[in-house]
């Protein structure tokens, strides 16, 4: 049991803890989640894709919570490889909300279940993935959506630190800048990307709230791919990081939606505090460390 006589704790896993946004989670439950336990995931600890060895572990902790972030989400990986993105986005989510079919599970999802047609999406609107990596996502949604205990959160590209120094948007574009890259960036492709650590933040508000159902988790500003580069170079003061604009008209290769902004207000609803836009979310930053 997760549970002892003395200090009794409930315990919450959270898989992809290796990760950007699992990571950001697992940190912000000192802050946010004081009285849980935490059980962060990983590759290192076992498998979930190994059923057996992960229903194991599960009886073993009896957790009270899971936060479900572990993904194949490299989207080019996924169209190579369309039976194990399958089997590792929509099987082992599938596996797992089953296992977690009397507490409540939150799913992390993607902005890119859309086409990119239109922008501002609602909660409302219907899911037209254009990619493997978006179509297992949509599929995993409504399986774990099945449950009414069950939440899922659709996001948007993310910054911030992860562990392994190449997750976040600005880690990528600065790494190619260290690399001495100029990146080209596309002025007519739009997210609303978010900073990990407001997204750690609503993740436990609405956890600990027990809201279930589907919610848009993104930030508070429609920008361009060229757009973000320029947010994330203004943090650089005196470094030259050069970017480049381009357009997805000279682009080829897999499909990319052009709009998959998200519309948040329903989670804007419940939440303490307002979701901020990348660039408040990086200035901020650049701030505590100068």
């Amino acid at each position: 049991m997760n549970n002892d006589s003395d200090n009794p704790q409930p315990l919450a896993w959270i898989t992809g803890a290796s990760g950007l946004i699992g990571s950001h989670i697992v940190q912000a439950a000192a802050t946010y989640a004081s009285d849980w336990k935490i059980r962060g995931l990983s590759r290192k600890d076992f498998d979930l894709t190994d059923f057996p060895e992960t229903q194991r572990q599960f009886e073993r902790d009896d957790p009270s919570l899971v936060i479900h972030c572990a993904a194949m989400s490299d989207p080019t990986a996924c169209e190579s490889q369309p039976n194990e993105a399958r089997f590792i986005n929509r099987e082992a989510t599938f596996f797992l909300s089953g296992l977690a079919q009397d507490i409540p599970m939150i799913f992390f999802s993607t902005d890119l279940v859309f086409d990119g047609n239109h922008g501002q999406y609602t909660e409302e609107d219907e899911p037209s993935p254009l990619t493997v990596y978006a179509r297992t996502k949509a599929e995993a949604e409504q399986l774990v959506l099945a449950n009414p205990l069950h939440t899922v959160f659709r996001t948007s590209l993310t910054a911030g630190a992860s562990p392994s120094g190449a997750r976040g948007i600005d880690e990528v574009l600065i790494q190619q800048w260290n690399n001495g890259q100029s990146p080209t960036l596309f002025t007519d492709e739009y997210r609303c990307p978010i900073h990990a650590e407001a997204t750690a933040r609503a993740t436990w508000e609405i956890a600990l709230a027990k809201r279930t159902g589907i919610y848009h988790l993104a930030g508070a500003t429609r920008m361009s791919r060229y757009e973000i580069g320029q947010a994330v170079s203004a943090t650089r003061t005196g470094t030259d990081c050069p970017i480049h604009a381009g357009s997805l008209s000279e682009y080829n290769g897999l499909p990319r939606a052009a709009d998959t902004s998200l519309n948040c207000r329903k989670i804007q609803r419940l939440l303490s505090f307002r979701l901020p836009s990348l660039a408040d979310s990086l200035s901020q930053r650049q701030k505590q460390v100068t």
